[in-house]
């Protein structure tokens, strides 16, 4: 993509990206040509603590616990309802889940799930990598419930509908986060949002053409489930997720507000 016969990402050239491998952040790296390190999604926010990238889409509990970052306003890999592929596996009532296995390249959705039972449901089940219920995400998340939905077996708990429910906000899961050395981070914030825009025109591609789940999935996930933006909700949304990590102990608080830029 050329605009004016310049190049629009040529502030990110010089940065050492990392983006999430699942079929919800393609929107937002999929019109970029130069290099990107894929991963896990706490993988990259490792990388990201340690230097080892510059900018990195990653969880949004990852920003909200380290205040250095600086983040991409309006960009994010959100919902407002029903995500479908983030939710709480289990048999039975809600209310009797003792343990809960951790889907290990969870971050964010580990912590949104720990902040609803506690806050909402009054409930501490143990977390581990074994358990009588599971988190899942992603892509395996899609295939799970595509496998076993309708089930007497399984219930699920959808973390963004409940969010929605409890809270009356949307959600964000992942945001872009730069390093507070990054030079030049609004040119380089107005490239990532320049970058979701062209990617997000390139969505019917996707839902044509990716190897993921069928054509049908793709794009109630890709056009219905998912929002690629932040706005007023979304940054209120993180402050309260931020507020409620807190008080649970998960984060240290911290009463400076998020630089977005």
């Amino acid at each position: 993509m050329r605009v004016n016969g310049g190049d629009p990402w040529h502030v990110l050239r010089g940065l050492r990206i990392g983006c999430v491998k699942y079929l919800n952040s393609r929107p937002l790296i999929c019109a970029y040509d130069g290099p990107v390190v894929f991963d896990h999604p706490s993988t990259l926010a490792k990388m990201l603590a340690a230097g080892d990238l510059d900018a990195a889409l990653v969880p949004a509990f990852e920003a909200l616990r380290d205040p250095r970052y600086v983040l991409v306003d309006d960009v994010a890999v959100g919902c407002d309802g029903p995500v479908f592929s983030v939710f709480l596996a289990y048999r039975g009532e809600l209310r009797d889940v003792r343990s809960i296995a951790l889907d290990p390249a969870s971050m964010s959705s580990a912590n949104l799930l720990r902040v609803l039972l506690a806050e909402f449901h009054g409930m501490s089940p143990a977390f581990g990598s074994d358990g009588d219920a599971r988190l899942i995400i992603g892509n395996q998340a899609i295939e799970f419930r595509n496998a076993h939905e309708g089930s007497s077996e399984w219930r699920f708990l959808d973390l963004g509908a409940e969010w929605k429910r409890c809270t009356g906000l949307p959600f964000v899961f992942a945001v872009w986060a730069m390093r507070d050395d990054v030079k030049k981070p609004r040119e380089a914030a107005e490239a990532f949002r320049r970058l979701k825009d062209a990617g997000c025109e390139r969505i019917p591609e996707l839902i044509a053409h990716d190897d993921f789940g069928d054509i049908e999935m793709r794009r109630r996930y890709l056009v219905e489930w998912l929002r690629f933006g932040i706005g007023p909700d979304g940054r209120r949304a993180m402050e309260l997720y931020r507020t409620l990590l807190a008080k649970h102990r998960l984060i240290a608080d911290c009463a400076a507000p998020l630089k977005f830029v």
